[in-house]
């Protein structure tokens, strides 16, 4: 492996940021429970009622500004400064609590990108931003008010698929933690890398919809679960 081929690649899903005070989505009063995803997270929503996709963005925004890393976002970021290069998160949360936890920014890919980042759904031109969003606000780009939030909806591409799939073909072992096994492309990882000869291992509340293909799993909170992992790869325990 060469520090461009991660010999350990992770995958983190709602699960992880639960007990930042995160909701998760498809659990028992989950956020799809709440609203429905057809009218806050596809393209066809936002067409329709942009003014409730927008505020229904604010609130999320908001509410991931007041909540903070938990232990097992600490963990997963000393990892990957004890070995550095060695380990690479790919998350299907939109929140920045890995990076503020200390993992290195360049080894965490957002694959259904960050609520703290807006696009233009005209230009298509991405920045840094977390003022409200709004209908009057023009892009900074091209001036059309045309803002979204920059997180991958339904029916759209995820992010930085072509790196993810090249790591999970060369990693010697795929962790998946706090997914339900049921998004795809995500849901699919597992026996890609398993594919691939990666050794596989879930760490979640309970079994995942792809449980049975992981070589090991482990279950129970994420805060306790995940840095006994990490010690133990590390050596520590």
């Amino acid at each position: 492996m060469t520090q461009d081929e991660p010999s350990i690649v992770i995958l983190t899903g709602a699960g992880l940021s639960a007990e930042s005070g995160l909701g998760t989505f498809r659990d028992a009063g989950g956020l799809w429970t709440q609203v429905r995803l057809e009218d806050v997270a596809t393209p066809e929503g936002f067409a329709r009622d942009p003014e409730r996709v927008l505020a229904f963005y604010n609130a999320r925004r908001e509410n991931c500004r007041a909540a903070q890393p938990n232990p097992a976002h600490r963990a997963l970021a000393r990892l990957q400064r004890a070995r550095p290069g060695a380990a690479l998160i790919v998350t299907q949360n939109v929140d920045d609590l890995h990076e503020r936890a200390g993992s290195p920014p360049a080894e965490v890919l957002h694959m259904h990108g960050r609520l703290d980042r807006t696009l233009c759904n005209f230009c298509r031109h991405a920045f840094d931003d977390d003022a409200p969003l709004s209908t009057a606000r023009g892009c900074p780009a091209c001036g059309v008010q045309a803002l979204r939030p920059d997180v991958v909806w339904f029916g759209e591409v995820p992010y930085h698929l072509e790196r993810i799939f090249a790591a999970l073909e060369r990693c010697d072992l795929f962790v998946s933690i706090g997914t339900s096994g049921e998004v795809h492309p995500a849901a699919g990882f597992v026996a890609h890398a398993r594919a691939a000869g990666a050794r596989t291992l879930e760490l979640n509340l309970e079994p995942s919809a792809g449980a049975r293909l992981f070589d090991k799993a482990v279950h129970g909170p994420a805060s306790r679960i995940v840095p006994k992992w990490v010690a133990e790869t590390l050596g520590e325990s």
